[in-house]
């Protein structure tokens, strides 16, 4: 027999009775029922319930284990009375009586409980995540992201795609977050940077002749840190394809994403309706540009029924320029009470508050009540109940000023009201591809031109677009959202090197910059560059997901906290005076 083991602890069952059996693993329960102990013995495959009584030779070692010691067990497989039977478990049926136990590892008293899931501080979770794998949800989290990674994989493999490596060592690049420099030993006084993408190398894999590469690709950013977003590395499906418009990688990418969801959705139903939804259109009607499509209230525009109305806050605001109203239906919400919380969840996000409208009826009329109404008189609160298709028993929000400063607002109020009115679906993926994103954004305070997408995107219209207004121009860049989130973001790459330079000079790079920055990439264009694309798809975001959380760390082996710190590592920590001079490096004291 196996030093260890003969079986796992999820593989016993009833066909197994009268064996001798060897088993292995923690001790996640040990339960004392007046001279027979029961302990629930569990590994990575499952639990199996030994128990031993006071005749066996056994029970003293037995009496002396604690939970989440490591110990194996001999003994013999038993049927459990018919009225026992635990089928909650695979291994339900019998149960191990034990005539030998071995201590393998003995455990400290445990700083945080293993059985159950427990509400512990995230601080003290993560400082001991090893303990806190062991927890069904984050060992079942773990596995689930494990057997995603591989659906991808074979889904690549099976429409045609290449596994390819780049490298993890090479330099910075303006992506749009900060990037980690790694300073040279060998070249004092240079930096190496820790890629925040493969993305010039997978269009030089393009350039080199390969027609579908892709990579489960570890990338690292410098961010602040969100629920959804880990502060420092990630990991993405990275793809790029040769001789392909957007409308081929939407053609490539939507079954083997759906196929994926479908495949762990844990029967929640999965939409195939993949809307293609500007990017203009879906700031304009949803606030954002990930859409939560579950929601099915659209917002509008309602400007012209308060310019010049009696409501004098909204009649101000628009006579300044760039301002608008928008209206959030909200059908069925017509109750000054449900009014008052939404209002009261305006002012929980930084508003001052949400107006609104509710809608009754009176005398076989249906009239408009609330201070809006009687603000702007029955003719405009009639128009609005009529552009926006609302009866007796509906309401409607509203929000004014700049669209930028009130629609992250109104994105989340869209989603709250859907929620609180029941009017959203509870469960299931909805996609949505947003498409014509703007190439170029303007700093509020500066006034200066940047990228607002992915630099390397080839803009709409080509050389000729880029001789106007650079606001004007729409890059062929796309998201995916699902279900509230960005899980997927790609572009048609800009491949000629006088577009290139052209697209980088209306951002403030020179081309002696661009030359410098991206020497590989522009030198590759000039020796036949074939029209190419792709995307990235965060892995970490998708078995967000599918593991139905919201808190990104959840289904990270070993993720850092919202401080970008490694509470179980100690990382990050301080150099030794050796490395220091070794890399000929001087650390200056934190500011005050």
């Amino acid at each position: 027999m196996h030093p260890y083991r003969s079986h796992t602890c999820a593989a016993l069952r009833s066909e197994h009775v009268g064996q001798d059996v060897r088993l292995s693993g923690w001790v996640h329960r040990v339960r004392d029922h007046g001279g027979v102990l029961f302990i629930d013995l569990r590994d990575h495959y499952g639990v199996t319930q030994v128990l031993a009584d006071s005749d066996s030779p056994a029970f003293k070692a037995m009496e002396k284990v604690r939970a989440e010691w490591v110990i194996s067990i001999d003994g013999t497989v038993k049927a459990r009375d018919e009225s026992l039977v635990n089928t909650k478990i695979p291994t339900g049926a019998i149960e191990v009586y034990v005539r030998e136990l071995r201590v393998l590892g003995q455990a400290d008293e445990l700083p945080l409980p293993v059985f159950g899931e427990p509400d512990y501080p995230e601080e003290t979770r993560l400082s001991y995540r090893f303990l806190d794998l062991r927890r069904e949800t984050l060992h079942a989290n773990m596995m689930l992201r494990s057997n995603v990674v591989r659906s991808i994989r074979d889904r690549m493999w099976d429409a045609g795609f290449t596994e390819f490596q780049t490298p993890i060592i090479t330099a910075s690049s303006p992506e749009g977050a900060r990037d980690f420099l790694v300073p040279s030993r060998l070249h004092p006084g240079k930096f190496y940077a820790l890629p925040q993408a493969p993305q010039q190398f997978k269009q030089l894999i393009m350039v080199a002749g390969f027609d579908k590469y892709f990579q489960i690709a570890p990338c690292f950013r410098d961010e602040d840190p969100r629920a959804d977003r880990s502060p420092t590395d990630f990991y993405q499906l990275d793809v790029e394809m040769s001789f392909v418009e957007q409308a081929d990688v939407f053609a490539t990418m939507q079954p083997i994403i759906q196929g994926v969801f479908e495949l762990f959705a844990d029967g929640q139903t999965v939409h195939a309706d993949w809307p293609r939804i500007p990017f203009a259109e879906s700031l304009r009607k949803y606030g954002t540009d990930k859409p939560d499509l579950r929601c099915p209230i659209e917002m509008q525009e309602v400007s012209e029924h308060f310019r010049g109305s009696g409501f004098g806050i909204f009649a101000k605001l628009l006579e300044n320029a760039g301002t608008e109203i928008r209206a959030i239906p909200a059908p069925t919400g017509g109750s000054r009470a449900f009014c008052d919380r939404m209002n009261s969840f305006a002012q929980a996000q930084g508003l001052p508050g949400m107006g609104y409208i509710f809608w009754r009826e009176e005398g076989g009329e249906t009239t408009g009540a609330g201070p809006i109404a009687k603000n702007i008189g029955p003719e405009r609160t009639e128009a609005i109940r009529r552009q926006l298709g609302l009866s007796a028993g509906d309401a409607a929000f509203f929000l004014g000023g700049k669209p930028e400063s009130f629609e992250p607002v109104a994105a989340k109020a869209r989603v709250e009201i859907g929620r609180e009115l029941k009017l959203s679906e509870e469960s299931g993926f909805r996609f949505a591809w947003i498409v014509d994103f703007p190439m170029y954004e303007k700093d509020a305070d500066t006034g200066a031109i940047d990228f607002s997408h992915n630099p390397f995107s080839m803009p709409q219209g080509g050389l000729e677009a880029l001789s106007g207004d650079p606001l004007a121009v729409n890059g062929y860049q796309y998201d995916l959202a699902c279900n509230g989130y960005e899980i997927l973001s790609g572009a048609i790459r800009n491949h000629k090197p006088e577009i290139m330079f052209k697209a980088f000079e209306l951002a403030g790079y020179g081309r002696a910059e661009v030359e410098k920055r991206f020497g590989g990439m522009v030198k590759a264009f000039r020796y036949g560059a074939p029209p190419h694309g792709g995307c990235a798809a965060g892995i970490d975001r998708i078995v967000m997901l599918l593991a139905g959380t919201t808190n990104i760390r959840e289904v990270i082996m070993f993720p850092m906290n919202q401080r970008a710190e490694d509470l179980m590592m100690g990382a990050p920590s301080k150099p030794s005076n050796e490395q220091l001079r070794e890399l000929r490096l001087r650390v200056l004291p934190p500011e005050a």
